[in-house]
């Protein structure tokens, strides 16, 4: 944490850079945006709700890249190391969003600017160089063309160790429509392909260094109630031991279970050679990003980070990959190349199938033979799919593949055009299903991901988590939308302030931090004064405003679905065995959930909402 008290400074900063014309203005936030929507994903989906013109191309000069800090990020308040990126997804034509780790976010803070509002193209390679107030346009010829750590290196050897970057690799460059953006060794905003927008925008990397600090309001204060948090987070035991084996724990509690994608989610259990304590003999130590209580990052010996639980199933047991060390090293080179490892991992199971059914001939995979555990071969198609060559060139394209081949989009597991990041196979959870269903940037876990719901806790303990009673049972659809609904907003706050969920209520452990945690954290930093229901709302602001950008790309109820394979096929493993979803229920639900939001039985947030919204 960086603090420098006596300097006035604005609750938020914008710098707007347009790439086309070379020209950099600063203004200040207005605060009545900051009170609405917090800042971090909040103030981000304000601005692309203002600047994304709908039908836009993602890879259209026009369409606005954002990079936003959270208010609380770089406070030193727990885990306040996150920020977001957001954009029009060019893999799923959508709103696009993703959420990022490390160290650059508090950087950029501590730089003076707290959101990077990116529109144009370079006509040649550039980076941003940010430092003090001031935001430069660079050449970036040089780098261009590097992956993500020797870009790193060569970037901090030529301004200075103490920079911190963000960037992307080739495969951005290249505008493969999931690459991602990366920090580091591991940390990436993985999803939608937003490392694709920096590319076709020409914009290799952003550089921040920063000696302002921020001038927090009650600084002795705060930091004494974040040591006291973090010695309170410090007694959670899940806390305790993501910090020993990071997230892999999860993948030995899924295939207990039988909830495992294993073979593009033909079956649902996989081997333990996967296994928290397999994936550990190759763990060197446990890294963390700012203000970090958890420590879950992996430095692994073969000359990356991670795994992450993410890693061990989308490019291990989704692909039919068994050896950890092989695992290991293809979400190395995923990270290495700048690619999604959730969208790497389900578009080489669906391709395999795809092979295997005949719809993918060999003459359109260049005489390769696809098999599910062929780590020769795949290891190949990633490097393949960064550069587009040959059958990579097709893979790049992602879920627009699907029109190519009618019927496979009925085992593609993906929503609106987004891969499902979570390893869990939905179909014996239920509110897992809804949320990944409903979720605004497509199949994706962590904008509600309903964890409490993987314990089956007592009835009277989850009417205290809930504030009324929710059914515990996993395998429940009753009251589904309810638990759906409390996580995403929560969830939606926690993205807005810049603190990572692995210490938010609901997410591992009722215990973690609150609404009431998160309005203390934000008077001591900044002095504004927030109420919960004040910040609940800010949460359902924010998901009806992702709501309404989505409508305007077309999107509707329909679109609020599953993979067929999860209506019409069983799970095939362990406990979870025979379950699978009941589309009229799941309809049920889905009303449930849309009542819950005050929208109509179509999906639609209310008029007063909408002007609202139009009035900003």
């Amino acid at each position: 944490m960086k603090h420098t008290p006596t300097k006035p400074r604005p609750l938020a900063t914008l710098a707007h850079v347009d790439l086309t014309t070379r020209r950099v203005e600063i203004s200040e936030t207005p605060p009545e945006l900051v009170r609405k929507f917090v800042g971090g994903r909040g103030l981000n989906m304000y601005y692309l709700y203002k600047y994304l013109k709908p039908n836009t191309d993602p890879f259209a000069p026009e369409n606005p890249l954002l990079i936003g800090a959270g208010l609380l990020t770089g406070t030193g308040a727990p885990n306040s190391g996150r920020h977001s990126i957001t954009t029009k997804s060019p893999e799923s034509g959508i709103l696009g969003d993703s959420n990022i780790g490390g160290f650059f976010g508090p950087e950029l803070r501590y730089a003076g600017i707290d959101r990077l509002l990116i529109t144009g193209k370079a006509d040649a390679p550039v980076y941003l160089y940010v430092e003090d107030g001031r935001v430069e346009i660079r050449d970036a010829q040089k780098y261009w063309g590097t992956n993500c750590s020797e870009a790193t290196t060569r970037f901090k050897h030529d301004l200075g160790a103490d920079v911190e970057v963000e960037l992307i690799g080739t495969a951005g460059e290249n505008k493969v429509r999931y690459a991602a953006t990366r920090y580091g060794l591991k940390n990436a905003a993985g999803r939608c392909g937003t490392g694709a927008v920096w590319g076709s925008k020409n914009l290799k990397a952003i550089a921040a260094r920063g000696n302002l600090g921020l001038p927090l309001a009650h600084p002795e204060d705060l930091l004494a109630k974040c040591v006291e948090l973090r010695k309170y987070l410090h007694q959670s035991k899940v806390i305790q031991t993501l910090g020993r084996v990071g997230t892999p724990l999860l993948y030995d509690v899924s295939n207990f279970l039988g909830a495992i994608r294993t073979r593009n989610s033909q079956q649902t259990s996989f081997e333990e050679t996967l296994n928290a304590e397999e994936i550990h003999r190759y763990v060197d130590k446990m890294l963390s990003c700012a203000g970090c209580v958890v420590h879950c990052r992996h430095r692994n010996s073969l000359g990356g980070e991670g795994p992450e639980y993410t890693s061990q199933v989308m490019v291990g047991a989704n692909i039919g990959i068994a050896d950890p060390a092989q695992v290991i090293e293809l979400q190395n080179i995923v990270n290495e190349l700048g690619l999604d490892v959730s969208s790497v991992g389900t578009y080489l199971g669906w391709a395999i199938e795809l092979h295997e059914r005949g719809m993918l001939d060999k003459k359109m995979t260049g005489g390769l033979e696809l098999k599910f555990g062929d780590y020769v071969t795949v290891k190949q198609l990633i490097y393949d799919i960064a550069a587009r060559r040959g059958l990579g060139d097709l893979l790049a394209e992602g879920s627009r593949l699907a029109d190519k081949f009618p019927g496979s989009e009925d085992f593609l597991i993906a929503i609106k055009g987004l891969p499902q990041s979570d390893p869990h196979d939905v179909r014996y959870m239920k509110a897992f299903a809804l949320g990944i269903a409903t979720a605004s940037r497509g199949a994706d876990h962590l904008r509600s991901r309903p964890t409490l719901e993987i314990f089956d806790l007592p009835a009277e303990f989850t009417r205290q988590v809930y504030g009324q009673p929710v059914d515990p049972n996993p395998t429940s659809y009753t009251s589904k939308a309810l638990v759906v609904t409390y996580n995403e907003t929560i969830y939606a706050v926690v993205d807005c302030v810049g603190i990572c969920k692995f210490n938010c209520h609901g997410f591992n452990s009722p215990r973690n931090l609150n609404y009431d945690h998160f309005r203390e954290l934000i008077y001591l930093a900044t002095g504004l004064e927030f109420t919960k229901e004040e910040l609940v709302q800010v949460g359902q602001r924010v998901i009806d405003l992702e709501r309404l950008i989505n409508m305007r790309e077309g999107i509707t109820r329909q679109d609020d679905t599953l993979p067929a394979r999860y209506f019409d096929e069983p799970m095939t493993g362990r406990r979870t065995k025979g379950h699978q979803i009941d589309r009229a229920k799941f309809a049920q639900m889905l009303d449930e959930y849309y009542a819950l939001h005050n929208w109509d039985t179509e999906g639609r947030p209310p008029r007063e909402r909408v002007a609202e919204f139009e009035a900003l």
